[in-house]
């Protein structure tokens, strides 16, 4: 029996197409000033935030694609006040 095939990031080739269709769709739409972000309506300017909605849009349409790797925080700093 035949078995799917993975790729590196774990995605299956159903979902690398999901997210290839939504990504084109969105670019699309942000080079023709058509994209619209959340509820608001406001359009969208930068090129960073056209991406983020396109891959939001595939997670929506069920392509598993991993969160951004980024520094997790421990907690907030706090100053230590002096007294003198």
């Amino acid at each position: 029996m035949a078995t799917k095939k993975k790729t590196s990031s774990g995605s299956t080739r159903k979902a690398k197409k999901t997210v290839k269709k939504k990504m084109k769709r969105t670019m699309h739409e942000y080079k023709h000033g058509e994209l619209k972000s959340g509820r608001s309506g406001k359009k969208v300017k930068s090129r960073k935030q056209a991406v983020a909605i396109g891959l939001s849009e595939a997670r929506r349409a069920g392509a598993n694609i991993p969160k951004k790797k980024g520094s997790k925080r421990k907690g907030t700093k706090r100053k230590s006040s002096k007294k003198t």
